[in-house]
């Protein structure tokens, strides 16, 4: 057979250079390709044989070509470095691996191979590759016909159509392939797919990533880029490049219908993520080469278990680590979440698990840690003996339209209480931990919620809106199902002992705020008391943490009015986000999908959080269950049910929101 049908030379005048022979043309003559043996071209690596050594030279020296290509055609243009066309890079690849496939490595050279003359000058910027003669000039248009070509190179699959190679990672870099189960829901469509192309278009995301849209619904991969494409923006403070990253990323996004049966769907589901992964073998292995796999689950509850299961015993990475998101509600009750918590382990280790909830991923989690533990002036004063309460109030000024039946089957107290009240008041509450590491954050949360007193029936208030006859936000409520949920918790330790935590959480209110109140003692013996005037509570200093309406850090002062005679005034010194920082906030899901990326799960709730959390609001959804207890009644856009204001003064509180 002729191995090499060439019928013309082929010169390459990339830079001028001594010419070696081809015994010369060996690893240690080129050090500096053997030390970056990667290549983006379109095989992974060619098999090399003990009768022709040079293979595994051109392996390497096609891929340094490749490198001098990108870097030194660059030219200068309008004062910026620009970088050639993408065509013009594509046609000097095809070039260039149509060569080196002719020098694939068979039992015995061939005689009529005339070995080319490689040169090699770092100087210069010139190489000449001449080949023996040409015979069959359709090896120019099909590469297949050359022996060693994409069906018998080990790691390129055949079978992957041609606007899919560009996805081939670079040798010993690990890779990250992401999987969004459910990926034509709204979640995914609305907020997955855009947080992971804003990370992408940020520069967050690996080099090396690969993006699978996973369903039951038949589509292509040109449907989920055109579903999602409308929903990708960039962001408003640098759109340079928008064009050309929302393409890059779009190419690099891939449908799989999953079909009925998750366990086929998720074996199809890993054979097409190897089809764009460094797939690790005898020889990769040895640069330490990884391919590692998130897998977003938004599912309904349903059908969690069944995915998770099938996921784990079919699509998991074996050369890289595996991390898996589950959306919340995490579980019904608190033995349906032991239940889901202990099959889940049956499967995969904590560690991978990462039990998310958008609302923790909002700056002002952060700053709840950062403005304590970085601030002498704050880290002093956080226990029972300057803080006269806590206040930590959610409310939205729309109804249940959004949730829909979901909201109905779980109410607010599960959806919102369980993980986000719960969530925020341990980060406050808890102890300062041995590190910033996510398991010595996550050790000291649960023992804040371990020392949360149980709840009972006197300790809350429920609520539900009545919307008017013309508004049809509660098509999907029944009768008990509670739109509000205020409640009064006590933390059983040292720090905290007598402090009540008022929470509030409400829909159809008249405001939509989520921020965090820390109400201070008074000063004790103050001298100007009888300048303050007889509500003493209006000059109570005040700390808030505001995430809504307007991002924000506020401190309560009391101060004297300017002018002659000595009147005091209550102020606020305030730092508003979008006047000290110029930037665009991103969304949560960026915050937590990067989080997942880099490993660092102390926003996520592990197993005994939840087993915690539970442990709180259980025995009140029971009572509430056995008693069919009625939520109060509240005027959709009003300030929620009464009761909630008698609860507060019950415990000594005035609502600082009113």
């Amino acid at each position: 057979m002729d191995h090499f049908p060439f019928s013309k030379t082929l010169t390459l005048n990339l830079f001028h250079a001594p010419v070696f022979t081809p015994s010369q043309i060996s690893a240690h003559n080129f050090p500096v390709v053997f030390k970056h043996r990667h290549s983006t071209l379109r095989t992974s690596f060619l098999p090399c044989r003990d009768a022709f050594n040079l293979c595994s030279s051109i392996f390497g020296f096609k891929a340094w070509i490749h490198d001098k290509f990108k870097l030194q055609t660059s030219i200068r243009k309008h004062g910026q470095r620009m970088m050639p066309s993408g065509s013009d890079i594509q046609q000097k690849e095809d070039l260039l691996h149509k060569v080196v496939l002719s020098l694939s490595c068979e039992e015995q050279e061939p005689e009529e191979v005339h070995t080319s003359r490689a040169v090699l000058n770092d100087s210069n910027e010139q190489v000449s590759i001449e080949t023996s003669q040409i015979t069959d000039r359709s090896v120019l248009s099909d590469p297949s016909s050359v022996p060693g070509s994409f069906d018998s190179i080990g790691g390129v699959p055949s079978s992957l159509p041609e606007n899919e190679y560009h996805s081939y990672h670079r040798h010993g870099t690990p890779s990250l392939s992401i999987a969004v189960i459910g990926a034509t829901g709204e979640l995914a469509r609305n907020k997955v797919f855009p947080a992971l192309f804003a990370l992408y278009y940020s520069g967050f995301l690996p080099e090396n990533v690969s993006i699978f849209g996973y369903s039951r619904k038949q589509l292509t991969d040109e449907d989920l880029r055109s579903m999602i494409a409308g929903t990708l923006t960039c962001r408003v403070d640098h759109q340079a490049n928008c064009g050309d990253k929302m393409d890059a990323f779009l190419k690099s996004t891939y449908y799989l219908n999953g079909g009925y049966d998750n366990k086929v769907g998720m074996a199809n589901l890993n054979s097409r993520m190897k089809h764009t992964e460094i797939l690790p073998d005898v020889n990769l292995l040895q640069d330490g080469s990884e391919a590692n796999r998130i897998f977003y689950l938004s599912v309904p509850q349903e059908a969690l278990l069944d995915v998770a299961l099938s996921l784990a015993d079919s699509a998991q990475s074996k050369h890289g680590w595996n991390r898996v998101i589950i959306e919340k509600p995490f579980g019904f009750d608190a033995q349906s979440s032991y239940n889901l918590t202990h099959t889940l382990l049956s499967k995969y280790k904590e560690e991978q698990i990462y039990r998310i909830d958008h609302l923790l991923g909002r700056d002002l989690i952060e700053n709840l840690t950062v403005l304590r533990f970085s601030n002498l002036v704050f880290e002093p004063l956080w226990s029972r003996t300057y803080i006269r309460n806590v206040q930590v109030i959610l409310s939205e000024d729309w109804g249940i339209e959004k949730s829909g039946r979901y909201f109905d089957g779980y109410g607010i107290i599960r959806d919102i209480v369980h993980s986000h009240i719960l969530q925020l008041i341990a980060l406050f509450a808890m102890e300062p931990p041995v590190s910033l590491d996510g398991e010595d954050i996550r050790n000291e949360k649960v023992k804040v919620l371990r020392s949360i007193r149980k709840l009972g029936l006197d300790d809350v208030v429920l609520g539900q809106y009545k919307a008017s006859a013309t508004d049809k936000t509660d098509i999907y409520l029944n009768s008990l199902t509670p739109t509000f949920f205020a409640a009064a918790l006590y933390i059983d330790n040292a720090r905290w002992d007598g402090v009540p935590f008022l929470i509030k959480a409400g829909m159809g209110l008249i405001k939509h705020r989520v921020e965090i109140r820390i109400q201070f003692h008074h000063v004790p013996g103050n001298l100007y008391r009888d300048r303050i005037g007889h509500n003493i509570d209006l000059a109570t200093n005040e700390l808030i943490l505001r995430d809504q309406p307007d991002e924000a850090i506020l401190v309560k002062i009391n101060n004297k009015v300017p002018g002659l005679g000595l009147q005091l005034d209550t102020s606020e010194l305030n730092l508003l986000y979008r006047d000290k920082y110029n930037v665009e906030i991103p969304d949560s899901y960026e915050h937590l999908l990067l989080d997942v990326i880099d490993g660092d799960n102390h926003l996520f709730l592990r197993g005994d959080e939840l087993e915690a959390a539970w442990s709180i609001l259980s025995p009140i959804l029971r009572e509430m269950d056995d008693k069919k207890v009625s939520p109060e009644l509240y005027q959709f856009g009003g300030r929620g049910p009464l009761g909630a204001y008698y609860l507060g003064a019950n415990h000594g509180v005035r609502w600082a929101d009113d």
